[in-house]
Formats: structure tokens, C-alpha cells, sequence
């Protein structure tokens, strides 16, 4: 039905004849000649159509915006002063031989000039598909996915699918169950990732693995997560730690080189502790370059813990932000940035601003003055290495809350007084998280999940001190975005035994999830490792978008639904019998 393409054409083509499918993207009427743009997923192409040609005239007269066309027309070179820089095809145009209406629209619910409401563009998903900022968003996707598989191929892996329904087994979001008509009473669920199918391949001598998989997880939505959602998930044998990194690097490079022409230089590497206290979180943005600062041992004495009415039973901490010429910040913005920080529960943000460092108290503005000396104040300076014109922001409160308030308050300071470097890039690995978390009743659960291995330690000492263990993980973090995490795997049964042991799983419900995975350690697993990369975070951070949404073609809403088919959606009862399930009533 067509030789060309719309977006495809350029001078080289001029004075051929060219048939054209695609749509009308506007119209404009200037009487004797009608120009439209003319739209395919390759881009545009303008087209005009003449009255002398008076029955090709006609029909263009009663087109509409979205009318699906065919078009056969000359190439034909523009006037120097009717040239468009803005477009690809600007610099030709075509004229008009013969049009075929090929389907009809009504007016759309969407408007392509302007900004659509979001329930109107996931309404109306096939529509907005039409827009071409998000049909470039999928050619990023699909180059990207392209990528991945080349250098994958190169490197000797295999592209092998796991199952879809599978087992239910705990690891961290609820299931998505699917209920078996053959066996009543029993359910299927989607995986969260192919974790355990992975490392089955690994016993089973396959090497090196890899998939691009569709993962399901029922979790609470955001911006930048979907209930299902696409990784890219990897496996070797026989490679540590340092090598699994080495080979993430290398596709990392290699992607953000061939999709946006960036060199990704240095992957520099923090422990989860040391990202903590310098950032207050284990993504942390590094295009920020500012860093909290410790302080707790210039405020050890009591009329200090006194004043900040810190609980001396519980695990605090004392810590600040020097803000590079921000003494000039108004108290009104102060409050804001006060009341932006109980968001996270801390109750009081102080702050110092240097207008002379070399004069002592006097040559300063401050919520603590009245509690400052001259030697407190000059051990602040020295340790901030605050210079004349700085603001020091201060929190004083319980290690997780000055943690997570500064962490946050330096990203918006970060945004607010553009201190992050908004057009460059830093990736970071975060290593050596904590083997587990322990909750207020004393119980343990896995940091990331129970078949991560545990670094430098025996069996012996893993029983004795499960709170010193230090997992053999790491989560890769490009600009404040997780977008891989992974870990060598426990590949001895009985340390995996006394993992699940930890984490308060009982004997029988090991055997019940896991006894395929326990069976499987006992004929010759070798040491592996892996990862998993989130596609759709990838492509989301590449091509610059605000909401992961725009990056997958029918996404989901915040609330987990699809508007455009109206999903999840009722079960006629007839179905639900055959499947032995009875709903029950809500009682609210």
C-alpha cells in the first residue's frame, strides 16, 4: 500500500512519486491549496494539495484531523523561506496525485497540543500511542532490548524463559494467585522475579543465563513502579561479586553510549553504611555533591541532649548540611524547609548561617545561638568547613529519622537552589548491605532476599550473631534511581537452612515453599551470583521521563487498574463455581 514512509523522506527523494499511508495529523486551508501534515510512527511529512487537481481537491476538503489516509504525490523541494528546521522532512514536501480515504475518525478525546489529563490518556491508551514523544519513548525501548540482547549473545548467554505460573513462595510483595480449575482449592502465582527458576538453571550446568521477564508484584504503586514490570535478570556460575559488577559496567556503557551518546567513566563503590550516614539513603543522588555531616561528638555533653530532648536509651544522632552560600535564605523559606522535614517525623530543623567565620558568635544568625560557645561554634566551622556566606542546617533526633530527613531535605535543596547537576550522570554501587533487619518484637527478615549469600562468615558465627552479618549483595544506582539489584546466592543447604532459620521460617514451611530449592543444593550447586536490572526504569531515565508509565504501552494506573479495558474486572459466578471460590461480602 506504500513505497515511503512519512518521516523517511528527504531531498535525495526529490521528484520521485511516493505512495504514503498514515494519518492526518493538521490541516491547514489557505483556499487554493490545503497543506497537511501527514503521520506514520516514523515521524511527519507535509503534503499539499492543489485546486487545479480538482477532484483530489475535494476529498482533501473533507478531511479531519486523525482520518486515516493513503497518499500518492511528487517529491517536490520547499522554498528557501518555507523551509522547517523544526522537522526532519522539513526541507521537501509533497504534492498531492491522488488520495484514498482509507477510514474516518471522530473528534478525539485527546489533544495532542497540550497537556491530557492521565485518566483521559490511559483511557484512551491506543490514542495516546499516537503521540510521538510517546512512540520515540518505544524505539528507545526496543533499541535498548536490542542492545542487551547483542552484547548478551557475545558473551556466550542464553536467553532462557522461566515459567510464568508458578509457586507461591515468600519474597517480600504479596503474590499475584491464579487459581487451578484442575486441581480445586490450589493456586498458581505469577512470579516476582525468576529467582529460584535461575538458580535451578545454574545447578542444572547452564552457566550463564539471561532473560528480558515480565516480574509481578501486588505492592503499594508510584511514579517509577508497576505491578508488572520488566527486568533484564542474569545469572553466572563460577564468577564473584567484583566479575558480576565488571559485566553490568560493561552493559551499562555500552547502552547509555549507543542511546545517548554519554561515557559512563567511574562506577564508584559505598558501603550501605557509609551511604547512609553521607546521604541518608541507599540511592543516593550523586550529582549532588552535598554530603551530611556528622556531629554527635561535638554535642556528646548533657546540656546538648538536654536542649535537642534527645532519648539517651535510643540510638541518636547529631548531624548537619553546609549549604554553599545560602545564608542569603529567607526564615520564611526556613519554615518550609522546617515543616518539609517533619514529613519525616524529625521534629525541629536549627540552623547557623556564617557571615563571618572568623569572629565567633557574633558574626552569626542562628535558632541555637543562646547555646552556643565560641569553641562549639569554631569545631562546627572546622568540621563543616563552612565559609563565610554558608548556611548550616541541623537535626538532631534518632539516627533513622536524621537520616531519612537530611537525605530527603538535601535532595530538595539539591533541586531548589540547582546544586545537582541536572545533565550528567553518576552511577554508584551500594555493597555490603545487612544480611537482615530486626523489627521492634526482635524478629529478623532478609535485607534483600533469603538466598543472598553472607560475606566472611561460617555457619557457626551466622547462628551466634545473625545482626553482625554483612551480605554479599549490591544494588546499582544511577541518579538517585535503583535500577539493578543483585548478590552472589547461598549455595551450601545447610547455610541456607540457617537462613531460613533466622528469618523465622519454620521447618515445614521450608520443606512446603522451598523443598525443591533444598533438594536441588544437595547434588553439586556451584557458587553463583546474579542481578536483575529494571528495564523500565532504564529506559524511563533515558529518555528523560517523569512517570515510568510513559515508557511501557499499557501501563497501570497508581491503584493497579487498566482503564482502557476496564481490568480487574468481576467473574461471572458460573466461572468462580468451576473454580470452587466463593467471594465474601465486604462488611465495612
Amino acid at each position: 500500500m506504500r513505497t515511503k514512509y512519512c518521516g523517511n523522506i528527504r531531498i535525495i527523494h526529490l521528484n520521485k512519486i511516493v505512495k504514503l499511508c498514515g494519518w492526518v495529523n493538521k490541516i491547514r486551508n489557505f483556499g487554493q491549496f490545503i497543506f497537511i501534515d501527514m503521520r506514520d510512527y516514523t515521524g511527519l511529512v507535509q503534503v499539499i494539495f492543489e485546486l487545479k487537481n480538482n477532484i483530489v481537491f475535494k476529498k482533501a476538503l473533507t478531511l479531519r484531523n486523525e482520518f486515516c489516509i493513503q497518499v500518492s504525490g511528487i517529491v517536490q523541494k520547499r522554498e528557501e523561506k518555507n523551509k522547517n528546521t523544526k522537522m526532519n522532512t522539513g526541507e521537501i514536501e509533497i504534492v498531492a496525485k491522488e488520495i484514498n480515504i482509507l477510514n474516518t475518525s471522530k473528534s478525539l478525546p485527546l489533544n495532542y497540543t497540550q497537556k491530557n489529563n492521565d485518566d483521559s490518556r490511559l483511557k484512551y491508551r491506543y490514542l495516546d500511542l499516537r503521540s510521538l514523544n510517546i512512540l520515540e519513548n518505544l524505539k528507545i525501548r526496543n533499541k535498548i532490548t536490542y542492545l542487551i540482547r547483542n552484547f548478551m549473545m557475545k558473551r556466550n548467554f542464553l536467553d532462557i524463559e522461566t515459567p510464568i505460573l508458578t509457586k507461591s513462595t515468600p519474597e517480600g510483595a504479596r503474590d499475584y494467585l491464579v487459581p487451578s480449575r484442575n486441581h480445586l482449592g490450589k493456586f498458581y502465582a505469577l512470579p516476582q522475579s525468576p529467582q529460584l527458576f535461575k538458580q535451578m538453571l545454574m545447578i542444572g550446568g547452564i552457566d550463564r543465563y539471561y532473560q528480558i521477564v515480565k516480574c509481578f508484584r501486588d505492592e503499594d504503586l508510584r511514579s517509577d513502579r508497576q505491578p508488572e514490570f520488566t527486568q533484564i535478570d542474569i545469572e553466572v556460575s563460577f564468577m564473584n561479586a567484583q566479575k558480576v559488577r565488571n559485566l553490568i559496567e560493561k552493559l551499562v556503557v555500552t547502552i547509555w553510549s549507543k542511546i545517548i551518546n554519554f561515557n559512563l567513566i567511574k562506577f564508584p563503590k559505598l558501603s550501605f553504611y557509609e551511604s547512609m550516614k553521607k546521604y541518608g539513603s541507599d540511592k543516593p543522588d550523586l550529582r549532588n555533591p552535598i554530603k551530611i555531616i556528622d556531629i554527635s561528638d561535638i554535642f556528646k555533653d548533657e546540656k546538648f541532649i538536654l536542649f535537642f530532648n534527645l532519648d539517651s536509651k535510643k540510638n541518636n544522632r547529631i548531624a548537619l548540611l553546609c549549604i554553599s552560600r545560602g545564608a542569603d535564605i529567607s526564615r520564611k523559606k526556613i519554615d518550609a524547609y522546617t515543616k518539609y522535614i517533619q514529613k519525616f517525623n524529625a521534629k525541629k530543623l536549627f540552623y547557623i548561617k556564617i557571615i563571618e567565620s572568623n569572629f565567633g558568635c557574633r558574626s552569626i544568625y542562628s535558632s541555637i545561638k543562646h547555646i552556643l560557645d565560641e569553641i562549639t561554634l569554631k569545631k562546627i566551622i572546622e568540621k563543616s568547613k563552612a565559609k563565610n556566606g554558608d548556611i548550616l542546617f541541623l537535626i538532631a533526633d534518632q539516627e533513622s529519622i536524621v537520616n531519612k530527613s537530611l537525605g530527603m531535605l538535601r535532595l530538595k535543596l539539591g533541586t531548589d537552589l540547582n546544586i545537582t547537576k541536572k545533565n550528567s550522570w553518576k552511577p554508584v554501587w551500594i555493597v555490603n548491605f545487612p544480611m537482615f533487619s530486626k523489627d521492634v518484637h526482635g524478629n529478623f527478615s532478609s535485607v534483600h532476599h533469603p538466598f543472598t549469600a553472607v560475606k566472611n562468615m561460617n555457619i557457626k558465627n551466622l547462628n551466634n550473631s545473625p545482626e553482625l552479618a554483612v551480605s554479599d549483595s549490591y544494588d546499582l544506582v544511577i541518579n538517585g534511581y535503583e535500577i539493578g539489584g543483585g548478590s552472589v546466592r547461598i549455595h551450601d543447604v545447610n547455610i541456607q537452612r540457617k537462613v531460613f532459620d533466622i528469618i523465622g521460617i519454620k521447618k515445614s514451611v521450608q520443606n512446603e515453599k522451598f523443598g525443591f530449592l533444598i533438594e536441588a543444593l544437595k547434588y553439586g550447586a556451584p557458587p553463583h551470583a546474579g542481578i536483575a536490572l529494571g528495564l523500565d526504569r532504564i529506559v524511563m531515565l533515558l529518555t528523560n521521563s517523569a512517570n515510568i508509565r510513559d515508557v511501557i504501552a499499557f501501563p497501570k494506573t497508581t491503584s493497579a487498574t487498566c482503564l482502557m479495558t476496564n481490568s480487574p474486572s468481576k467473574i461471572s459466578n458460573s466461572i468462580l463455581q468451576e473454580l470452587a471460590i466463593k467471594l465474601l461480602k465486604n462488611k465495612c
